[in-house]
């Protein structure tokens, strides 16, 4: 069966690196890009027609653009517009089409993780079918260095399953947060310090034959680097997107039906680098 990426177009010069990254991608995997907008459905018939029209030439005279701009081959794709509520529209379709990826911009409002779960883009992450790209930085080359949180859930294995299937030539680095009980009071007592590191070392072991078990379900890997800090998953999340920004986070979605985790509104709110969203299972 042939693949299909479905970007959602928004006709802002915001869109133009997602756009440019869903080109790229549908070259470098062959597969067909799908290109759709959402007109407003309460626009009256007439306009809504002759507006459908100038949407679809501006989408193709902007891919020629973006293709010359980046040197980039012309994809197979198709260019379609569809009325209705945004969100739900491309979750229709992405269902529709089997999409094997949605790719969007990311959210605009940078730096207020409080107004990120009511946007387009939060919406399609808590119900998409696939994976869902969130892209904030221009696509001038394939993603090299690319950064997955691990733990030991089934949302965490799946999304390193999906990195692994899909960018089998890139450098993953794996990082996991750990805290052990006790480290507060007792960290400055060598007992304890013995005993801790025979946990974290125990701990880097389990998560190296975890990654060892996945890999040796695929074909092709790439080159890994397991990483483990101490402290709160968010903050240390946080801390190494700003000390040292992959070119792409693949993160799970937990399944948090119904809500964004507070994980997830930090990171659209601040995109430090292009971000891959995927299901829990």
């Amino acid at each position: 069966m042939s693949r299909t990426l479905l970007f959602a177009c928004d006709l802002s010069a915001e869109n133009r690196a997602a756009f440019a990254r869903a080109i790229r991608l549908a070259n470098e995997t062959g597969a067909r890009l799908d290109i759709v907008h959402v007109l407003d459905p309460y626009l009256p018939r007439r306009i809504l027609h002759d507006l459908e029209e100038a949407v679809v030439a501006d989408i193709a005279a902007t891919l020629t653009d973006i293709r010359e701009d980046y040197a980039l081959s012309e994809p197979a794709s198709l260019i379609q517009t569809v009325a209705g509520s945004p969100y739900a529209e491309i979750i229709r379709e992405a269902h529709e089409r089997e999409a094997d990826m949605i790719i969007l911009g990311a959210h605009r409002k940078r730096g207020q993780p409080d107004l990120v779960g009511g946007t387009t883009l939060a919406r399609v992450l808590r119900s998409a079918p696939c994976p869902v790209l969130s892209v904030s930085h221009p696509a001038t080359q394939a993603w090299q260095d690319i950064l997955v949180p691990v733990d030991f859930s089934l949302t965490c294995r799946h999304t390193l399953r999906e990195t692994l299937k899909r960018f089998p030539e890139g450098r993953l680095t794996l990082l996991h947060a750990w805290n052990i009980p006790g480290e507060r009071e007792l960290g400055s007592d060598s007992d304890y310090a013995r005993w801790r590191d025979q946990e974290v070392a125990k701990l880097r072991r389990h998560l190296e034959q975890e990654t060892e078990q996945l890999m040796s379900e695929l074909d092709d890997v790439p080159e890994l680097e397991l990483e483990l800090e101490q402290g709160d998953p968010l903050e240390v999340l946080m801390t190494r997107l700003r000390r040292q920004p992959p070119d792409l986070l693949a993160l799970g979605s937990r399944g948090q039906l119904g809500r964004q985790s507070q994980i997830t509104e930090r990171l659209l709110a601040e995109p430090h680098c292009d971000i891959m969203l995927c299901r829990a299972w």
